[in-house]
């Protein structure tokens, strides 16, 4: 197994390790409505982005379904999206929310340059990192606002 199936299966690890830990087993009707919308919106922009030539994922699982990576776009991120959701400092100041979207926005973007510059596991062509932080900033914000808008009625009724 060469290092790219060693560092998809340790994502897949690391992945379920962070879920099984930190999503609270009464708020997993709330992970799998995160989780399901953002994979949406990756998958969205996930197959745009190589089918317009931008960016290209030479190893992966699912070679033969998908010119995307299955690991990154309908696992990874939807599950960092699930905590991000369920752990956003709500009652903190607009500042500290701003910087929450900012941390995971570019820790999650140098991952991906780390990625792209030392293994196949992608590759920019027409792309640059800061576009993958902007829509990871945009799919963020839409999954908080479709997260907010979705469970508005059970939060005020349940009081939190």
């Amino acid at each position: 197994m060469n290092k790219e199936y060693i560092i998809l299966v340790i994502a897949w690890i690391i992945t379920i390790n962070l879920l099984i830990r930190y999503v609270p087993r009464n708020r997993s009707r709330e992970a799998w409505l995160v989780f399901l919308f953002k994979m949406f919106l990756t998958w969205i922009f996930g197959l745009l982005v190589v089918e317009l030539d931008m960016i290209e994922y030479p190893v992966r699982f699912f070679m033969e379904a998908s010119m995307t990576s299955f690991t990154f776009e309908f696992f990874v991120y939807p599950a960092i999206c699930v905590l991000f959701n369920l752990h956003y400092p709500e009652k903190k100041s607009s500042i500290s929310q701003w910087m929450y979207y900012v941390i995971y926005c570019s820790v999650i973007s140098i991952i991906e340059v780390i990625l792209e510059k030392y293994t196949n596991l992608i590759i920019y062509i027409n792309w640059e990192w800061y576009w993958t932080w902007i829509t990871l900033l945009l799919t963020f914000y839409a999954s908080r606002k479709f997260y907010l808008w979705f469970f508005k009625p059970y939060r005020q009724t349940s009081g939190s």
